[in-house]
């Protein structure tokens, strides 16, 4: 198994005052579902055949008709 280390910013520091929540099963199981969205994304865009180009083209398009749409 891995081990994952990491500092808790001072702002989330209050977790020190909860004692009696399984922190590491709630991180494990946040991580667990982050990761997961990842690979399906990861599959989804494995699957397409939009080139880069594309994507960029789309991307401005959809941008420009967000920003007509909220002006």
């Amino acid at each position: 198994m891995t081990k994952l280390e990491f500092d808790i910013p001072k702002d989330l520091e209050f977790i020190e005052k909860v004692p009696h929540i399984n922190w590491p099963s709630i991180i494990r199981k946040i991580l667990k579902a982050k990761l997961d969205e990842i690979a399906n994304i990861k599959k989804i865009v494995g699957k397409s055949k939009l080139s880069e180009e594309d994507v960029e083209s789309f991307t401005n398009i959809i941008n420009e008709d967000l920003s007509e749409n909220y002006r």
